[in-house]
């Protein structure tokens, strides 16, 4: 295991890692990316990419229980190429129109303007993860973007005016009974991309979601420095999604609302590093699992290897993440094609480029 060299804690902060430790390894179960016979053998600092050093898997399963964040990559290959009852079955225009009502569609889908000028990305705090550091100034445009994440109700009317596969866990390609306005989930990057642009909108960029959620005085949290589990869900506190509009005393200083926990949110960028970072190198490099020699197929033990290729951005933590997950400066990262029950979205558009209505 790989221990960071930090200042020692005060009682307090022990308590709290105590507290938080039980929903961390929760945490790191659902995130883990295969199924099957797992050991994961360096965990550390609490991190999805700590899990994604090196783990032993039964390999004889591996084509059939890849798993992309707790979906079966088969099943969901299947089910995007419409071979499941899911894929096959969904509302038609008018039933998707009929999931709320009109007052609640139209505060759905509400955009707020974010103001052009600097802000504080990033952090320089020492318990932050290396590749949230360092803190630095960026520059935007004026742009708006979603006050809420995109719900179920919303991605219906999505799938129903293109002919898209529903989330697989929509059964019978229904949405679960009360979940309309909860944040849609089980969606790939691609996934919401396709959305925004049916939208008439775009994915957000990471650094356009992090002046939204922080303002810029550079705060922790959407409402201030201090954490507050009033005004979120996580931390298992609800154990599942919850409506958009749940958590008023969430919003942003922008009025954005749900941009800690709930759902972590896919942004447009490739995980790249900050200029200035001390992170490692490898820490921003693709990997898959691949088994390196015989012997370690005879063990069934697979390295995760890197590859030329780069992982997508999440932002704002969810409701399986410890609170440290959902500080407005915390970078998630995995895989495009990869769904989860905790991966979610929310659209922007440029001001010129703002749909009607």
């Amino acid at each position: 295991m790989v221990v960071k060299s930090r200042p020692p804690l005060t009682e307090r902060e022990r308590q709290k890692r105590r507290r938080f430790l039980s929903a961390t390894l929760v945490t790191c179960a659902a995130a883990a990316m295969i199924g099957g016979a797992l050991h994961v053998v360096k965990l550390g600092a609490n991190r999805m990419e700590d899990m994604r050093n090196r783990a032993t898997y039964d390999l004889k399963e591996m084509e059939s229980r890849i798993r992309a964040a707790g979906e079966d990559i088969t099943l969901h290959r299947l089910h995007e190429a419409g071979q499941t009852e899911a894929a096959r079955a969904t509302y038609t225009a008018a039933e998707a129109e009929a999931l709320l009502r009109p007052e609640q569609w139209q505060a759905l889908e509400t955009t707020i303007e974010i103001p052009a000028g600097p802000f504080l990305m990033g952090t320089d705090r020492p318990r932050s993860d290396d590749y949230d550091r360092p803190r630095h100034e960026v520059v935007l445009p004026a742009y708006r973007i979603d006050k809420y994440p995109v719900t179920n109700a919303q991605y219906a009317r999505f799938v129903a005016a293109t002919g898209r596969r529903p989330p697989i866990h929509w059964e019978g390609g229904r949405i679960p009974s009360g979940l309309e306005m909860h944040p849609v989930t089980m969606v790939s990057w691609y996934d919401a991309q396709r959305y925004c642009s049916w939208a008439g909108k775009r994915m957000v960029r990471e650094a356009e979601w992090e002046k939204a959620a922080r303002g810029t005085d550079g705060r922790r949290w959407p409402w201030g420095n201090h954490m507050d589990p009033s005004r979120l869900n996580t931390y298992y506190s609800v154990g599942s999604t919850t409506a958009v509009t749940r958590y008023p005393g969430g919003a942003s200083v922008y009025g954005v609302m749900d941009m800690a926990g709930n759902v972590s949110e896919w942004t447009a960028d490739d995980f790249l590093p900050y200029e200035g970072t001390k992170a490692a190198p490898s820490v921003f490099r693709g990997k898959v699992p691949m088994a390196r020699s015989p012997e370690d197929q005879a063990y069934k033990v697979v390295d995760l290897v890197p590859v030329d290729a780069h992982y997508k951005v999440l932002r704002g933590g969810s409701w399986k993440s410890d609170p440290f997950s959902t500080t407005t400066y915390h970078r998630n990262f995995t895989w495009p094609h990869y769904g989860s029950d905790f991966f979610g979205f929310r659209c922007a558009a440029d001001i010129d480029k703002q749909p009607e209505g």
